[in-house]
């Protein structure tokens, strides 16, 4: 009479402890046990995510053994990837899968190790980087400041930029944008005081994961330099000496033609060599920093040169909203008589960001 009252217990418990069985445990040196789902081992960390605590990073020198109660894909650094159950103790790892039984293997010999829904997701965004479609994977960035002064003189400046990337495994596009625009306004009589405009593009093809050749195009507008427009056409080859998630230092060198017209009538025609390097550095969680300087030796006008040199220091806000600070520098040794060789341009205002990310 009581079995019918004893029933719903009984199954309670039976999938309770098939649960357990199922789920995955890890287990550390100072004898605790965590039961979960492995999500993956990558680096020094293991991701277990627990229904209590949710995901949580282990260092994997402090785990002694890994039981799966289901498939995980060891990916080796051979490139081959084994797929079942895997149950590891110290240093030796034993898979079984469906179709080959049991295969080991050693903790030297693996790469990384992912869950099922983890390695699916992860080929999905390889795929995605191999073959991406048109508007997949662009990531950039859109800049504005304004300043003012009022009093015995009035001015306004406006300063605007825009960056878009676009990075595959075997190519990179990217496009720039940059103008300020200031008016004064003193005793009446009204004059502006700044109009300069900044443009170009530039596609990076990778032939190793150190080496890359591009071509590049770059066009600019300066009213108080006297300059109509400049129009360069390049290209040439790099090299990653640093790639990492933190730092990106690129070397490149190459040559270029140069068409600059002037308001004055004067128009000039030039080759140019290209040197230059380029920086991508993550200082904090929330802060970057970038420079890039190029010099430009005429080869057509012995002795003359451009360079170009441009930095900043972003921090972000939250993940849309940054402060951004730049500062550039345009130095040309042959301007139109009468003219300064430097045109230096500090900006600083709102950024805001975005991506659309390959998964």
């Amino acid at each position: 009479m009581r079995f019918p009252r004893l029933f719903p217990l009984g199954l309670l418990s039976s999938l309770v402890l098939t649960g357990t069985l199922l789920a995955d445990s890890v287990t550390m040196k100072n004898g605790d046990r965590l039961t979960g789902t492995v999500i993956r081992v990558e680096g020094d960390s293991l991701t277990l995510k627990s229904e209590l605590a949710g995901e949580v990073k282990i260092p994997f020198a402090s785990i002694t053994s890994i039981d799966s109660g289901a498939p995980l894909s060891l990916v080796l650094k051979d490139g081959q990837t084994i797929v079942g159950s895997l149950k590891a103790e110290a240093d030796r790892y034993t898979v079984t899968t469906a179709a080959a039984g049991r295969v080991e293997t050693t903790k030297e010999k693996i790469a990384t190790i992912r869950s099922e829904e983890e390695q699916t997701r992860y080929l999905a965004r390889l795929d995605r980087l191999t073959n991406p479609r048109l508007l997949d994977l662009w990531t950039g960035h859109f800049d504005a400041g304004y300043a003012a002064t009022r009093g015995n003189a009035e001015t306004n400046t406006i300063n605007v930029g825009a960056y878009l990337a676009r990075a595959t495994s075997r190519d990179k596009i990217t496009l720039y944008f940059t103008s300020i625009n200031t008016n004064a306004r003193l005793q009446g009589q009204s004059q502006q005081t700044a109009n300069a405009i900044r443009g170009g593009g530039r596609y990076d093809l990778n032939l190793s994961k150190k080496s890359f050749v591009f071509a590049l195009s770059d066009l600019e507008f300066d009213e108080f330099q006297r300059l109509d427009l400049r129009f360069v056409l390049g290209g040439g080859g790099g090299y990653h000496v640093i790639q990492n998630k933190r730092t990106l230092f690129d070397l490149f060198a190459g040559a270029n033609l140069n068409k600059e017209f002037f308001s004055t009538g004067l128009r000039r025609t030039s080759t140019e060599l290209i040197l230059g390097n380029e920086l991508n550095h993550k200082i904090a969680s929330n802060m970057v920093f970038t420079e890039r300087l190029v010099f430009y030796p005429n080869m057509s006008n012995s002795g003359n040169y451009r360079l170009n040199f441009d930095t900043s220091l972003s921090t972000n806000i939250n993940k849309w909203l940054a402060w951004n600070v730049g500062f550039s520098n345009r130095y040309l040794s042959n301007p139109v008589p009468g003219l300064k060789t430097n045109d230096i341009l500090f900006t600083t205002g709102i950024r805001l960001t975005f991506a659309k990310p390959a998964d």
